[in-house]
Parts: structure tokens; C-alpha cells; sequence
């Protein structure tokens, strides 16, 4: 997954707040690794501002959020925000876990992109991400 430079995609996968279940998130990171993605992932127990700015400093061409905490309506906003604040608007905001399907077509209307329930295919998550990012990064 390179552009013409031979840049591999950056994705930096974290979780916020105080959510302590990161199976969900270690098995992407390791799926998106594997399909050639560079992956940063934080941990766990970060803030919007760690995460933002994390992704700030790596460069990052996505930022995917694992949540299953139901705290997606006050997590996802403040990232947006932050993103839009740092003049970050060419970084995916994506995600997954448990978030009721009105939820989150509130926050794709907000600009969060496509959110992932449990059980979704992992190379469903590869897809989407590698096709966001060549049609709008210019990869």
C-alpha cells in the first residue's frame, strides 16, 4: 500500500477514554500491518489531544478509533474538531465498535467516515481504508 514516493499508508489506531478491552483494536493494527500499512498504536486511555496530536507528529493518513465504551457522541465530535482546528482535513477519521446505527450516521454527517461494527471483515476494513486514502491523498 505505497504511493509513488514508496510511502506506506499511515494509520494510528488508538483508544480513548477509559475503555480497557483493546483485543478489537490490537487485531486491526495487526491486520493493517499485514497488509502493508505503517501502524502506530497508542494504547490505551488516551485523550482526543493525544490521539490528534499523535497523528499531527506521525503524519498520519488515517486515524481509526476503537470504542466500545458508548462514549462515540463525545469522543468522535472532539477529534473532528481538532482535526479541523490543526487544519488536518485530508486525514480519514474512521472507527469502529459498538455505536447504534442513528449514532453513527450523525457522525458521518459531522465528517467521520465510515464506522465498522463487531464482526465486519477486516479486509473490508483494508479496502476501505486503501481506497479512501488513494482517492484522497493523491497516493
Amino acid at each position: 500500500m505505497s504511493n509513488q514516493f514508496n510511502r506506506p499508508i499511515r494509520v494510528l489506531v488508538a483508544k480513548v477514554g477509559l475503555d480497557g478491552h483493546d483485543r478489537g483494536a490490537r487485531i486491526i493494527a495487526t491486520t493493517l500491518r499485514d497488509a502493508g500499512m505503517e501502524v502506530i498504536y497508542t494504547g490505551l486511555r488516551q485523550t482526543p489531544e493525544m490521539v490528534v496530536n499523535t497523528a499531527l507528529q506521525e503524519d498520519v493518513d488515517v486515524i481509526g478509533i476503537s470504542i466500545l465504551s458508548g462514549a462515540h457522541m463525545t469522543v468522535f465530535p472532539k477529534i473532528i474538531n481538532l482535526i479541523k482546528a490543526k487544519g488536518m482535513d485530508d486525514v480519514l477519521l474512521t472507527g469502529g465498535g459498538i455505536i447504534p446505527q442513528a449514532d453513527a450516521q450523525e457522525l458521518k454527517d459531522m465528517g467521520v467516515g465510515e464506522l465498522f461494527p463487531p464482526g465486519t471483515s477486516t479486509s473490508d476494513i483494508v479496502k476501505y481504508i486503501t481506497g479512501w486514502v488513494h482517492q484522497y491523498r493523491n497516493f
